[in-house]
């Protein structure tokens, strides 16, 4: 990825140089055009096009933010009742990711969002202690975070 990166500004400042043109819009077309340039040769380098990943960690980005927003407001509504009516649970999450980095920034994403946190980590880093303030189904609630967080973490990990 790295490389692709660096290969790309290369491109775009060849085409500056090319036209003669040292603007901001040459280098943002000669970019453009690298990037074409890149995709059609995507095949020949080891790892996958890096616009790829990139858009996996937008994706990653606004899947924190919808389940950020909406535990905010299950928090909200659960402080808000006159009677509190919250399940609490602990619960263990077996996760297939594999590099330390991974589970940190799963483990990370879990605790940043309210109402979750992780309680511990299992010696050989494969089960995740989550304490959750309010589960009605544990199946469910380990379904969830494997479909949003840790898919979209495995989507911008591997290659």
């Amino acid at each position: 990825m790295p490389l692709q990166i660096l290969l790309n500004f290369v491109l775009a400042f060849v085409w500056m140089f090319l036209t003669v043109s040292y603007t901001q819009s040459s280098f943002i077309i000669g970019y453009l055009l690298g990037l074409g340039i890149l995709f059609i040769m995507r095949r020949f380098f080891p790892s996958r096009f890096y616009v790829e990943r990139l858009w996996a960690i937008i994706v990653l980005f606004f899947i924190f933010i919808r389940e950020l927003i909406l535990s905010n407001i299950q928090v909200l509504i659960a402080v808000l009742r006159p009677r509190m009516n919250i399940k609490p649970a602990i619960f263990a999450l077996e996760t297939e990711l594999q590099d330390d980095w991974e589970i940190t920034l799963l483990s990370s994403l879990i605790t940043l969002t309210p109402g979750t946190v992780v309680i511990n980590i299992s010696d050989d880093q494969k089960t995740l202690y989550i304490h959750a303030l309010h589960v009605d189904d544990v199946d469910e609630a380990v379904q969830s975070i494997k479909d949003s967080f840790e898919k979209a973490i495995v989507e911008v990990s591997r290659p």
